[in-house]
C-alpha cells in the first residue's frame, strides 16, 4: 500500500504484506520539545491480496482482438468509445486513503459482468476489487450509461429517418407505412420481497414446470435492430397489451403523434389503428394467411433484435442479484449498450446465438378499433393484388 504522506509523524508497520497492514499513529505528548513514542492510538486497515492480473493482461494493447470480444462481447474499439464518452462522468479522484480505480477498470468490471451474467464473487476474482465495490461500479456505470448515453442512442426516430424505416420495412414486407416492429420479452428475476403474485410470471412456469417470476422489456426496433423506444419493468404477471397500455409509446400513439405510421406485433397486441398484428382466428383464408406471413417477417426483426440483446448481455437469461428497484437502471443500460453495439456493427458471435422464446396470450379484447379492421383487409388484399404475398400456405 503506498503511503501518500497522509498523517505527519506516522510509522507503518507490515504485519504479512501480502494480507494486512496496521497504521501506528505516534503522537507528542508531555511539555517542552520532549516527544514520548508511546503509541497512544491504533488503527488497524485489514487489505485482503487480490490480483488484477487477468484485468491487466486484458487491458494490455497487445491482448488479442478476438480474446476481447470474447470477454467482452465487444471489440476494443467499441470499448474505447464507451469508457470516453462516460469518462467525465465516472472518474473518481485519488484519496489520502487510496488510489481511485481508473475509468477502463470501471466500465470493464460493468461490462464483463452484464456480458458474461457471472456471479459478483467471479467479477471480484477477476479484477481485484471487493465484492461489494464491483456491486457498487456495476450500479453506477450502468446509472452513467442510462443517464448520459440513453437518451442520445434510444431516439424516436424523426421526419427523415422514419420515412428510410419505412421504405426498408416495405422492401422487406411490402406492407407501407411500417415505423417500427415491436416485442416484449421477460427477464428472470429472484422472487421479490412483496407484490410477489405481480412479478409471478404463470406462461414460463407452467411451460417449465419451475416457478419463475419476471420483469418485462417491451421495444420497438427499426429494420436493423436498433431500439427506438423501449418500456421498461413492468411486472411479470401482465400481459403484452397491458405493459402496452403502460407506456409512453401509447400515450404518444393515443396523442395521435404517429401521423399514419404502423407498428407491427405479434398476436400478443391488440389490433388499433396504429398497431398491425396478425389474423388470429381459426380457418384464416389465403389473404388472411399471406398477410400473416409477411407481418411475421417484421415482428422476426424484433425477435431477432431482442435474441442479440440477451445473447450479448447474458446477465439478462438469469436470475439476477440486482434488487428490483435497480433493475431498471441495468436493464435500460444493456438496451443502451445493445444499440451502441448494432450501430458500430459489432457482429454477435455464433456460439451467442439461442432461441428466444417468450408466451404470448392473445389480448380479451382483440380488436380495439373497427375501422383497424377494415384497413388491415385492405393491406392484405393490396398485398395478393401487387403479388407481395409469397406464402408457403397449401
Amino acid at each position: 500500500m503506498k503511503d501518500h504522506g497522509v498523517v505527519s509523524g506516522t510509522k507503518r508497520v507490515r504485519e504479512n504484506a501480502n494480507e494486512k497492514e496496521e497504521d501506528v499513529v505516534e503522537v507528542g505528548s508531555g511539555s517542552g520539545s520532549g516527544f514520548s513514542q508511546q503509541p497512544l492510538q491504533q488503527r488497524r486497515l485489514w487489505v485482503k491480496n487480490r490480483s488484477n492480473a487477468w484485468w491487466e493482461q486484458c487491458n494490455h494493447p497487445d491482448f488479442p482482438e478476438e480474446e476481447f470480444k470474447k470477454a467482452f462481447h465487444m471489440g476494443k474499439a467499441t470499448f474505447d468509445f464507451i469508457c470516453s464518452e462516460l469518462e467525465s462522468v465516472v472518474t473518481k479522484k485519488d484519496t489520502m486513503l487510496r488510489m481511485a480505480i481508473p475509468v477502463r477498470q470501471r466500465v470493464a468490471v460493468c461490462i464483463w459482468r452484464l456480458a458474461t451474467g457471472e456471479p459478483l464473487r467471479e467479477v471480484s476474482r477477476r479484477f481485484g476489487l471487493g465484492i461489494s465495490t464491483c456491486h457498487k461500479l456495476v450500479l453506477e456505470v450502468c446509472t452513467a450509461i442510462r443517464g448520459v448515453l440513453m437518451a442520445k442512442f434510444i431516439q424516436w426516430p424523426d421526419e427523415i429517418k422514419m420515412e428510410e424505416i419505412k421504405h426498408e420495412f416495405e422492401i422487406l414486407s411490402g406492407i407501407q407505412n411500417v415505423g417500427g416492429s415491436m416485442y416484449t420479452t421477460h427477464v428472470p428475476i429472484i422472487a421479490p420481497k412483496e407484490s410477489v403474485a405481480s412479478y409471478f410470471n404463470k406462461r414460463h412456469t407452467e411451460r417449465n414446470q419451475k416457478t419463475s417470476y419476471s420483469v418485462t422489456v417491451q421495444g420497438v426496433v427499426d429494420p436493423k435492430g436498433i431500439f427506438t423506444d423501449v418500456c421498461i419493468g413492468w411486472p411479470g404477471s401482465m400481459t403484452d397489451d397491458q405493459v402496452l397500455e403502460n407506456s409512453i409509446l401509447y400515450e404518444r400513439a393515443n396523442r395521435g403523434n404517429l401521423n399514419g405510421t404502423y407498428i407491427v406485433g405479434s398476436s400478443g397486441f391488440p389490433l388499433t389503428d396504429w398497431i398491425l398484428v396478425p389474423f388470429t382466428h381459426q380457418n384464416v383464408t389465403w389473404t388472411q394467411h399471406a398477410f400473416n406471413e409477411k407481418v411475421n417477417d417484421v415482428q422476426k426483426v424484433a425477435k431477432e433484435a431482442f435474441m442479440r440483446l440477451k445473447a450479448r448481455w447474458s446477465c439478462l437469461k438469469k436470475r439476477t442479484e440486482v434488487k428490483l428497484q435497480d433493475l431498471p437502471v441495468v436493464l435500460g443500460a444493456c438496451c443502451t449498450l445493445h444499440n451502441i453495439c448494432e450501430m458500430r456493427g459489432e457482429e454477435l458471435r455464433q456460439e451467442l446465438r439461442f432461441d428466444l422464446v417468450d408466451d404470448e396470450m392473445v389480448p380479451e379484447i382483440v380488436v380495439r378499433s373497427m375501422n383497424a379492421m377494415k384497413v388491415r383487409d385492405q393491406i392484405a388484399h393490396k398485398l395478393l393484388h401487387h403479388n407481395h404475398s409469397g406464402t408457403s400456405f397449401l
